[in-house]
């Protein structure tokens, strides 16, 4: 058996039963990047790990080798892991994997987890609806296939926007998006290395964001929308390195 594995923002404790229960009794698991070394402790220490993550400008490489080492160890053992940080559907190439997998025959089981996209708002008390303030939200990734994402014009109403990925080229999704109608004053939050602990939130507008006021690293999951501004009141966990505003 395969199975596509979600591992969650990072914390072991919202690693779901049947994830910990899988990658206790794995033989072989394929790890991406940016798994936080509190889950990989979690995994039987007599299992073949292989590291498998991304670095930029290695995407494709890499994913080509994926695939030919999931087979060769599946034919050969009992339970291999394909281990994908947050949810292995989300913006993780499962799909992708999954479909690959089935055409060659193999058993396949997905394994779903906590999307940092939901996980990491959630926890710093930012709400993805709230009444009479948010009907909607989107999950979009800050680049494509070639690059930045270009059109931002169908995210421009939505309530509360969650970008993943887009770190890099923040100031200007952020100057798209105002020119697209987003207003520049929306608050918003980048959210670093959530649920571990080194999380930081910084807290800032749009504009600012627009303007390259706003420094932040990856991985962060970024949100925009009113709803970020109802955080601080509604937050129960305190973040240990705190939280700046600019």
């Amino acid at each position: 058996m395969i199975y596509l594995v979600g591992a969650g923002p990072g914390d072991p404790d919202l690693l779901t039963v049947k994830a910990l229960r899988v990658l206790e009794k794995a033989d072989v698991v394929l790890c991406d990047r940016l798994i936080s070394a509190e889950v990989m402790a979690c995994i039987n220490p007599r299992a073949t790990l292989i590291d498998v993550g991304k670095e930029e400008g290695q995407q494709c490489e890499k994913q080509r080798q994926i695939i030919p080492l999931l087979l060769y160890y599946g034919a050969r053992h009992e339970t291999v892991v394909r281990l994908k940080s947050g949810d292995p559907m989300v913006f993780a190439r499962g799909g992708e994997e999954l479909a690959d997998l089935l055409d060659a025959g193999c058993e396949v089981e997905v394994v779903p987890g906590i999307s940092s996209a939901l996980a990491a708002p959630e926890l710093a008390g930012i709400p993805l609806t709230y009444r009479e303030v948010a009907r909607s939200f989107a999950i979009v990734t800050g680049h494509g296939r070639d690059g930045l994402l270009q059109d931002w014009t169908a995210y421009a109403r939505i309530d509360t926007l969650i970008i993943l990925m887009g770190v890099k080229h923040r100031a200007e999704i952020a100057a798209r998006l105002i020119a697209a109608g987003r207003n520049a004053g929306q608050p918003i939050a980048f959210i670093e290395r959530a649920s571990t602990p080194n999380e930081r939130r910084v807290y800032a507008t749009l504009g600012q964001v627009a303007e390259g006021m706003v420094e932040a690293e990856a991985p962060a999951v970024w949100i925009a929308g009113e709803v970020v501004g109802l955080s601080l009141g509604l937050s129960m966990t305190k973040p240990p390195s705190g939280a700046q505003r600019i």
